[in-house]
């Protein structure tokens, strides 16, 4: 039996916009760029999963950012969550993400793992001020308890 070559396999289905299930997939940012131009409403969840299969943080951001900036709430939570993951899986943010996460209540997923994933001395006072302080409230509250 021979088997005949059929070039390589690609996995992942073609994107359906009407379908978050297959958007899982995204890796190009020119596909995210796109959906934003068309005004796609799940185009929130495009941005967080070319944060998770995209290799190179400096494409993933500016579509991070302009999720941060949309005028949908969804989106821009969405926005969040993407950060959220390129600082854990790169390890880094730009500083205009950074300004953006400002006008967001604290204690969000993009917060706490950018404390946690990016080198304190690249992040802004703001964020570095949260973080000292809810530690301080922590070490406070455990005295009186103890």
């Amino acid at each position: 039996m021979h088997l005949e070559e059929s070039g390589p396999v690609d996995p992942a289905p073609d994107l359906n916009w009407q379908d978050s299930s297959t958007l899982r997939w995204t890796e190009h940012p020119e596909d995210v760029d796109a959906a934003f131009d068309r005004g796609e409403p799940l185009v929130g969840v495009a941005v967080i999963a070319l944060a998770l299969n995209h290799a190179d943080a400096g494409a993933i951001l500016p579509r991070v950012n302009r999720a941060l900036e949309s005028e949908n709430a969804e989106t821009r939570r969405q926005g969040v969550i993407a950060l959220a993951h390129t600082a854990r899986l790169h390890r880094t943010a730009d500083r205009r993400s950074l300004d953006l996460l400002r006008g967001f209540p604290r204690g969000n997923e993009a917060d706490d793992d950018l404390w946690t994933f990016v080198p304190h001395r690249q992040l802004p006072w703001w964020l570095r001020l949260h973080h000292y302080l809810d530690h301080l409230t922590c070490l406070f509250r455990n005295r009186r308890q103890g």
